[in-house]
């Protein structure tokens, strides 16, 4: 699952602790080629497929 979330980190970083409060920035520690892993990882926190959360991210990107 590539999402290419480099490019646009700091806007989505933002967007995710906007919307998801309890987010700690370790929570948030992306790193380039991981993205299976951080997905994971917040899919563990929050609760959501990693579909649903790469759906919002997608999503946030395109805005």
């Amino acid at each position: 699952m590539d999402l290419k979330l480099k490019s646009n980190w700091n806007t989505l970083k933002g967007k995710l602790k906007q919307k998801y409060g309890d987010l700690t920035d370790d929570d948030l520690a992306y790193v380039e080629g991981k993205e299976d892993e951080f997905l994971g990882n917040l899919q563990e926190k929050l609760g959501k497929t990693k579909e649903e959360l790469a759906g919002e991210l997608r999503k946030w990107m395109e805005e």
